[in-house]
């Protein structure tokens, strides 16, 4: 028998306003954590990008907390990345306004003169980035000893950034009996230490990625010259035709953009020294199709909840095996079939290989197909190593065969010549349930 919202405890006016936007039934991290959170408990919820976390916590949010006065919210969401909080912002705005109430998200890389003109009016439930946040404190501009409930999503990622002792000092604010709801793709280390201070008694859940959408992304280890590395990009780029490309650093995300662009495939940079206006542009124009790819250091990875990329390409292998299941996390959402394909040069095979150890796969490092000019020809610039024992597209953790017969494509191989710019890739539509 089919759970609905009903069933879980939610009012029939906000059940109401989630069916007319096509949510029907809830996702099992809303099973398991709105009884509890709508009955005012602490929870802690373990559970992937894409998992319906957003109004896991949403919901409660809307249906707990009262009107707030002007500069003393009652309802408080930290997220680690501006485009986070934007996205929050602008999942719960609908189901707050059937309530009354009103949403604002507050971050840095934009002035403060409309955040502040917000918070002298009142606003009810503030989603905030630790830093802008604290900015806001120290300025006096706002007070959390209002604050009823405290959302902290992505609490890993908050740890990885470096944000926790912000954090801490920001919840030292809260009034002591508040409701906190903690939600994270792992809880141990630090997080776990943020559970045991500033959580009563909560309520634990896990949810784990289906089988099913676990085996719908291929993942692929390309070995790859460091001087052919735009060229196999490319071709990852024409065969899936949507890519968020990841680099390590600002410098090498700007270079990769222009070369790209070279190669007549339109990218656009994204990352922390873009304005948050510039941002906002990139990723306006990727999810319309205009920009076949984004090119993003790692302050992407848990910003970004688009449907329907392609690929992601690790131009630059990642620093550890957290941050490429963040990279990687950018496809293959909600169950969806997507494609990842990491560069590795030779002298990074190592390192590739015990990537691939901590990330349970069978490590081996493939021969990627040549690149391939406009007549059809192989480029032959620099050969591709031929040392490296070639092998299929490296399977994810828990891959099952049976499954292999219902993705959507395979690892590139060699095909027809590569379209002009703006060619391949789709209008994407960003997640409705997604956190």
């Amino acid at each position: 028998m089919t759970t609905t919202f009903n069933d879980l405890g939610v009012a029939p006016d906000l059940a109401s306003r989630l069916a007319s936007r096509g949510i029907d039934e809830p996702f099992p991290i809303q099973v398991a954590m709105l009884p509890p959170a709508l009955a005012g408990r602490d929870v802690c919820g373990k559970a992937p990008t894409g998992s319906g976390k957003t109004l896991a916590f949403g919901i409660p949010l809307v249906t707990r907390i009262s009107q707030a006065r002007p500069r003393r919210p009652r309802g408080l969401v930290l997220a680690p990345t501006r485009e986070l909080a934007g996205q929050i912002e602008k999942e719960l705005t609908p189901l707050a306004a059937v309530r009354s109430r009103s949403v604002a998200a507050f971050y840095g890389g934009v002035g403060f003169g409309h955040q502040l003109n917000a918070l002298r009016r009142g606003v009810d439930i503030v989603v905030a980035t630790p830093g802008r946040l604290a900015d806001l404190v120290d300025r006096g501009d706002i007070r959390l000893d209002e604050v009823d409930i405290v959302v902290i999503d992505e609490a890993d990622r908050m740890a990885d950034m470096g944000f926790l002792p912000e954090v801490r000092r920001l919840l030292d604010q809260v009034r002591p009996d508040r409701q906190t709801l903690l939600f994270s793709a792992t809880l141990d280390g630090d997080v776990d230490v943020l559970v045991k201070r500033y959580q009563h008694d909560p309520v634990r859940s896990e949810v784990r990625a289906t089988e099913e959408a676990v085996d719908l992304t291929e993942h692929a280890f390309w070995a790859a010259p460091r001087e052919l590395r735009t060229e196999l990009t490319v071709r990852a780029i024409d065969h899936f035709g949507s890519a968020i490309v990841f680099c390590r650093t600002k410098r090498g995300a700007d270079r990769l953009t222009k070369q790209l662009g070279a190669h007549g495939v339109t990218a656009a940079p994204f990352h922390g020294d873009r304005t948050q206006q510039q941002r906002e542009k990139a990723l306006a124009a990727f999810m319309k199709g205009r920009v076949q790819a984004l090119v993003a250091t790692d302050v992407a990875a848990r910003g970004i909840h688009v449907d329907e990329v392609g690929v992601v390409v690790h131009h630059d292998l990642p620093a550890d095996h957290k941050d490429y299941v963040h990279r990687s996390g950018r496809t293959g959402r909600a169950g969806a079939a997507g494609a990842v394909v990491a560069l590795v040069p030779p002298d990074q095979a190592s390192e590739a290989k015990k990537l691939q150890r901590k990330l349970g796969m069978v490590p081996g490092t493939s021969t990627p197909p040549p690149p391939v000019l406009a007549d059809g020809q192989p480029v032959v610039r620099a050969p591709v190593r031929n040392d490296v024992v070639p092998g299929p597209a490296v399977k994810g953790p828990h891959h099952n065969p049976s499954n292999d017969q219902r993705r959507r494509k395979p690892v590139p191989r060699p095909g027809p010549p590569r379209r002009g710019p703006g060619g391949g890739g789709g209008t994407r539509r960003t997640g409705t349930r997604s956190a």
